[in-house]
């Protein structure tokens, strides 16, 4: 409805396959839908094998639409294969295509078992090239600059620091002093404390040589300076995740793909022709060069024809992610009355695609139940009961959790002057506690023990809470931090004498379970975990069936079922209420379980930094393998604030299940340490320093969480808590936060 696009006559949809992205796709889809006739559309990509099909939805809603499919690249590219032999100086480079066909050569290095990291080739080994080899062979054939993709932030930074301390250098004087001028352009503004956190001075060292790495654990501002210093030509090779490979301007001569595979945070899976097909497409620079070069390295867990069928690949199938989200629906409600809402959806893309989706969905689940049943043969061990042992590990796990719980709780117990045993090391005795502090990493007790000497102790040190053999009446004034203080303990405690408790402590005697003497135990687990996501998988298609069957619009009644639920549609008037109306002015994944918190008052009376910490509980999402850090909040207030903001979570988890839609995210409380500690104006070292977070992560999620805070403040009903929401999204807006581009 807005005036300002009225002048408006083409739109570009650049890389138009983000319309299966799941939170910009449906987004993207309801700007097509919404665009006037009259608005000539280009719609762009190098990933879109159907698109015919596109083009036939494009012209059921715009009118004449003809489909222009290019075949002919740029700049050709060559595909190479590489891989390294044992008493060979340099990695041997095959092509993987001659005259159009796969090499038939290529399959002479399959390795006959792919769970070894090398295996023999007639008396010789053949493995994964190192890193600072294949560069040298980039480097001597004239192949630079590259871009060499490794699916791990940790590992692309341990790649350059590898090659820079290997004596590597790809840059002259001249060109190091081009790149000082960058560094100093972009990273100039950082103190040293903030240069010793994020390793800056490394950093640039490496980049000095043109060596660097790109990934989303880097702030805004470092990454900035790699595509700058790469653009320039100053920059010979980055170690890059696959982030790169979307919305940066970054072509190289050269695209090195270590692996094929990469984890998704349960198992690992292939790459797909598209992913491949978007990695490579980085290869030869426009204007440039003539050919462009696009290498995979050898690896014992892809066989050479996966390599040529990804390569020659063009199954690049777009799929809607068109879905009614809760703010869809409510502005929906707000701007069509029922015929046109239901109309504006049957015409989605998704509704184009589901008629035809039923015969395909129905084969590919076969295939994925032979797979499923594959694994799952593949998992079985000769030793023992390989599920039951796996169970087992899950429940270990559970029960160290709560053990680990229980301890903090009973540590939190105990009193400054409670008398406790110490066991083992020089200060073997009674200590008295002097100190008992709830830090963001754990509970930490200070003691004194008999000489004198102050012991600290934190719940990641201790198996067992400490046996209490009594107390005494520390001295006053109480001061723990002088030493003239822990002297006066020491005396006190020396005045008493002190048994042990009677009664021993039960010990754990740990069992063995059989399958673990399976030597290939390793490989067994890895199948079962693939038999599980495949599992998931096949629910996850039969899920599909059952929605191609039923409309886009019948989810649409599904979610205004749980918003009238909720009394935030009048379903028979056709309208918003109160807070129906902010749900329209949220645009977020959390929408709306922020707008019930809103409604809850989980916000009110509380300090700009408590606010955004409860905040960001809706923006962040623990990912790691890891199991999550104990919650800490500022207050026993604010922990209960978060705790009214789980039952507001948990009411809506019941209402969408009783009307079948799709469950939101429920709070996740890892970053809510974070964002108070910045807000309140924690220098980002001490941050990192003490939190298991990378600067690039703690800027992205920052501007996120900053994101939503805006939003909240302009539909607060309470004018202290809208100020609250505004004021910290102010206080966020500072240092590596406000000084980079939005991080990728």
């Amino acid at each position: 409805g807005s005036t300002d696009i009225s002048e408006v006559g083409s739109v570009v949809i650049d890389e138009v396959h983000f319309l299966q992205d799941a939170y910009r796709g449906p987004v993207w889809e309801e700007v097509l839908i919404h665009l006037p006739a009259a608005v000539q559309l280009a719609c762009l990509s190098a990933t879109v094998s159907n698109a015919a099909e596109l083009a036939e939805w494009i012209e059921s809603l715009k009118g004449a639409t003809t489909a222009i499919v290019e075949q002919r690249r740029p700049v050709e590219l060559i595909q190479h294969y590489l891989l390294a032999e044992r008493g060979r100086g340099e990695p041997t480079m095959l092509p993987l295509f001659v005259d159009g066909s796969a090499n038939r050569y290529g399959p002479e290095f399959d390795a006959p078992e792919r769970r070894h990291e090398q295996y023999r080739r007639g008396g010789r080994r053949v493995f994964t090239p190192r890193r600072g080899d294949t560069v040298a062979l980039l480097a001597s054939r004239r192949m630079l600059p590259a871009i060499y993709f490794i699916f791990s932030r940790a590992q692309c930074d341990e790649a350059a620091e590898t090659c820079h301390g290997l004596g590597i250098s790809l840059t002259n004087g001249d060109e190091r002093r081009r790149i000082d001028a960058h560094v100093a352009e972009h990273l100039g503004g950082l103190d040293d404390d903030e240069r010793r956190a994020l390793d800056v001075d490394g950093f640039v060292e490496r980049l000095r040589h043109g060596i660097g790495s790109h990934h989303a654990g880097m702030i805004p501002a470092m990454k900035e300076t790699v595509e700058a210093c790469f653009v320039d030509g100053l920059v010979k090779v980055v170690f890059a995740t696959e982030t790169l490979a979307v919305g940066i301007n970054m072509p190289a001569r050269t695209v090195v793909i270590e692996k094929l595979t990469k984890y998704n945070g349960e198992t690992h899976e292939q790459l797909t022709a598209a992913e491949f097909t978007q990695l490579t497409g980085r290869a030869g620079r426009r204007g440039i060069d003539d050919i462009g070069h696009a290498v995979v390295c050898w690896s014992p867990w892809v066989r050479f024809d996966d390599v040529v069928g990804l390569a020659s690949s063009r199954s690049f199938r777009l799929r809607s992610a068109f879905r009614s989200t809760y703010n869809m629906a409510a502005n929906l409600v707000a701007q069509h009355d029922r015929a046109g809402a239901r109309d504006l959806l049957n015409r989605s893309f998704a509704q184009f695609q589901a008629d035809r989706d039923i015969v395909r969905l129905a084969a590919k689940l076969e295939r994925r139940g032979h797979r499923r049943d594959a694994a799952r043969r593949e998992s079985q061990s000769d030793y023992g009961d390989i599920d039951g042992y796996r169970a087992e590990r899950v429940a270990k796990k559970a029960a160290s959790d709560a053990r680990r719980a229980e301890l903090r709780h009973e540590l939190g117990r105990l009193r400054p002057g409670t008398v406790v045993a110490i066991e083992g090391g020089p200060d073997h005795g009674p200590a008295v506690v002097i100190a008992n502090a709830d830090r963001r990493s754990g509970r930490r007790l200070r003691l004194v023990g008999a000489s004198g000497a102050v012991v600290e102790l934190d719940e990641r040190s201790l198996t067992a809470l400490p046996d209490v053999v009594g107390a005494i009446e520390l001295p006053s004034p109480y001061a723990p931090n002088r030493r003239s203080f822990h002297r006066a303990v020491r005396d006190a405690l020396n005045e008493h004498s002190f048994d042990r408790p009677v009664v021993p402590r039960a010990s754990r005697a740990a069992t063995r379970h059989p399958v673990e003497d399976d030597p290939d135990l390793r490989h067994k687990l890895e199948r079962a975990a693939v038999a599980d996501g495949l599992d998931r998988e096949i629910d996850a298609i039969r899920r599909r069936m059952d929605r191609a069957e039923h409309s886009i619009a019948q989810e649409f009644d599904h979610v205004i079922g749980v918003l009238s639920e909720l009394q935030l549609v009048d379903h028979d008037a056709w309208r918003l209420t109160s807070d129906g109306q902010r749900v329209t002015r949220v645009f977020h994944e959390n929408d709306l379980l922020a707008v019930l918190a809103l409604r809850a008052g989980v916000f009110d009376g509380l300090a700009p930094a408590d606010v955004a910490a409860l905040t960001s509980l809706l923006v962040y999402e623990h990912r790691s393998a890891e199991p999550a850090a104990p919650p800490w909040f500022s207050s026993k207030q604010v922990g209960a604030r978060a705790d009214l903001l789980s039952r507001c979570s948990a009411e809506l988890t019941a209402v969408e299940r009783r009307h079948r839609v799709t469950e939101h995210r429920p709070p996740d409380p890892g970053f809510a340490a974070i964002a108070h500690g910045w807000v309140v104006g924690e220098h980002l070292t001490e941050i990192l320093d003490e939190e298991d977070l990378s600067g690039g992560d703690l800027v992205r999620t920052m501007k996120q969480l900053i994101d939503l805070l805006r939003q909240l403040a302009s539909i607060a009903p309470d004018t202290d808590t809208a100020a609250a929401f505004d004021e910290a999204a102010v206080a966020a807006w500072r240092g590596v936060v406000a000084d980079g581009g939005v991080g990728g």
